[in-house]
């Protein structure tokens, strides 16, 4: 018998051409579905840690909650209106902002120096990077402690015991209330010089050196150099180590703590140590959370504001 060839009917074409086009955009469709299946721990962590304890903080803060009643009362804008008139309250507030700008602007303009200097070369340069270093990397709490004992106002104080051994009278470092601050932020500046001097440290390193060689060859001063090409090609360090500290300034908490307890008085008392006292110490959930949400508010806008700064200067440098 001769085998016939049949051609296939028109039915048959339409559907294979069908289920064809049909299973690349399955294919597509479960390609599309994977990156936001990765997605969805994330988004989950970020709503169970994040969201809804936001939610419940905004909520809280317009009620008398005390954390232990189930009988809770709305109070409208009362615990905005005693962050306000509360003078310890803003005192925190002052000299967490205050902290957050004279870290930022002290340890900015030592530590690009500083890595300038590390960047030559020198006999014990390794060792030295590493001093400075290391500095920073012990907690805050401990750096706190044993300042605290180094500027103790009492005459067993380390730098009182120094300075009478020069006939000269003991100071009231911790116990005066601007000294108090001022050894607050040099200690904060003192631990975080050298880590900072670090990250622009590695920017530094990454500037070709074909530029310092063609301004040498136009007869460019080092201050020249350093004004014309290593500050403007520090630019994106400066808006990395600025963030690092604004963000770090604001919600300062151990060092402070560990030093002063927030003393004397109020002097260095922070917003988050506020928070925790009268959120969990004293029971005014209220207060707390109400001075939460201003303090989550006036980290955003400064943020947002630092943010476009940094914009508006790396278009100019750019």
């Amino acid at each position: 018998m001769t085998k016939v060839d049949v051609p296939p009917s028109t039915d048959a074409v339409q559907a294979v051409a069908r289920t064809g086009a049909r299973r690349p955009g399955r294919r597509a469709a479960g390609r599309n579905w994977a990156p936001t299946a990765f997605l969805l721990p994330i988004a989950a962590v970020f709503v169970v840690l994040y969201a809804v304890p936001l939610a419940e903080t905004i909520y809280y803060s317009f009620t008398d909650f005390n954390g232990f009643s189930t009988d809770v009362n709305l109070v409208g804008l009362a615990n905005y209106r005693t962050i306000f008139t509360d003078p310890s309250l803003l005192t925190g507030l002052g000299f967490t902002l205050a902290f957050a700008l004279a870290t930022t602007l002290l340890i900015t303009m030592l530590a690009i120096p500083l890595a300038v200097v590390l960047n030559k070369k020198f006999f014990g340069r390794s060792l030295v990077r590493s001093i400075f270093f290391f500095v920073g990397v012990p907690s805050q709490v401990i750096l706190g402690l044993v300042w605290q004992y180094i500027f103790s106002p009492l005459n067993s104080g380390a730098l009182n015991s120094v300075l009478a051994k020069f006939g000269m009278d003991p100071v009231s470092w911790l116990a005066d209330p601007q000294i108090a601050r001022g050894c607050v932020v040099f200690v904060a500046v003192w631990a975080g010089v050298g880590w900072h001097a670090m990250l622009y440290l590695a920017y530094l390193q990454a500037i070709p050196a074909d530029l310092y060689e063609q301004s040498q060859v136009d007869g460019a001063s080092g201050r020249q150099q350093f004004f014309h090409i290593t500050l403007p090609q520090l630019v994106p360090a400066v808006v990395v180590s600025s963030f690092l500290l604004i963000t770090g300034g604001l919600r300062v908490y151990e060092l402070p703590f560990a030093m002063t307890k927030g003393g004397p008085g109020y002097a260095t008392n922070t917003i988050t140590q506020s928070i925790i006292l009268r959120g969990l110490a004293q029971s005014d959930y209220g207060v707390g959370s109400a001075l939460a949400v201003l303090f989550t508010v006036a980290c955003l806008a400064v943020i947002l504001v630092q943010l476009r700064l940094a914009g508006i200067v790396s278009k100019r440098f750019a």
